[in-house]
C-alpha cells in the first residue's frame, strides 16, 4: 500500500475526474415524471442499497414480474414488496437504524437505469398491499420510499460489461453451479444430489409461498 496514490479529499477527486457537465449535474428531480412511472412499470428488477447507523452497507436484489415490482403511491412515494426469502433481512435491519436508501431499477436489454434515492420505512400492512399480490400472495412487508432524488443513469457500465449480450454469457465457465457453491461454503453436510434437488425446478415453484 505504500506505493498507492490515495484520493483523500473532494478537491483531489475533482482534479482527477473533472467537473460534471451541466446536464449531468442538474438532472436530479424530486418527483416522478410520466416516463419514470413507465420505467418502473416495465422494470422487473432493482438493487436496494442501505447502510446501518455506523455506515456499514448492504445491497440487496429485489425482483418481481414487470408491473408488480413497484407500486407507485404518488409522485413522491413508491413501495417495493418483500417476498419469502432467507430471512436475514440485512437491508431491513439497516433501514430501522438509518432510513436513507438508494435504488437502481433495470429493464432487461436496456443499458440506462433509473436511480431513486430517498428515505424508507417498513410497512407490515396497508390497503395498497392488495395491488401487490403475485400468484395469490400478498407481500410479507413493504419498503415504502419517500423520494428525494430520481434520475436516469447512462448506459456506459452496461456497454463496457456487455451484460446483455448472450454471446458473452458463460454462467458456469469459471464459477460452479449454485449447488456446488452451497455445499462448499454454506451447507457442507448436504450432498450435491440433495442440493441439486433443492435448487431444481421446485425452487422456482416456492418463490411466493
Amino acid at each position: 500500500m505504500t506505493t498507492w496514490t490515495v484520493i483523500a479529499d473532494e478537491a483531489a477527486l475533482t482534479e482527477l475526474l473533472g467537473e460534471p457537465t451541466a446536464a449531468a449535474a442538474n438532472k436530479e428531480r424530486s418527483a416522478l415524471s410520466d416516463v419514470d412511472r413507465d420505467w418502473l412499470a416495465a422494470s422487473p428488477f432493482c438493487m436496494l442499497a442501505t447502510a446501518d447507523a455506523d455506515g456499514r452497507c448492504d445491497v440487496s436484489p429485489k425482483g418481481d414480474p414487470a408491473g408488480q415490482l413497484v407500486h407507485v403511491i404518488d409522485d413522491h412515494t413508491i413501495a417495493i414488496a418483500e417476498r419469502p426469502g432467507n430471512r436475514r433481512a440485512d437491508g431491513y435491519r439497516n433501514i430501522l437504524a438509518n432510513p436513507h436508501v438508494g435504488l437502481n431499477f433495470l429493464i432487461p436489454g436496456r443499458g440506462d437505469t433509473l436511480r431513486v434515492n430517498g428515505r424508507a420505512r417498513l410497512v407490515s400492512d396497508a390497503p395498497f398491499f392488495d395491488a401487490m399480490v403475485v400468484k395469490g400472495h400478498r407481500p410479507l412487508l413493504v419498503v415504502v420510499v419517500e423520494i428525494e432524488t430520481v434520475f436516469f443513469h447512462c448506459a456506459k457500465a452496461f456497454l463496457r460489461s456487455q451484460l446483455w449480450k448472450p454471446e458473452t454469457w458463460e454462467p458456469e465457465a469459471v464459477v460452479p453451479r449454485r449447488a456446488v457453491l452451497s455445499q462448499r461454503l454454506e451447507r457442507p453436510d448436504d450432498t450435491i444430489e440433495e442440493l441439486d434437488a433443492y435448487y431444481g425446478p421446485s425452487y422456482e415453484e416456492r418463490l411466493y409461498g
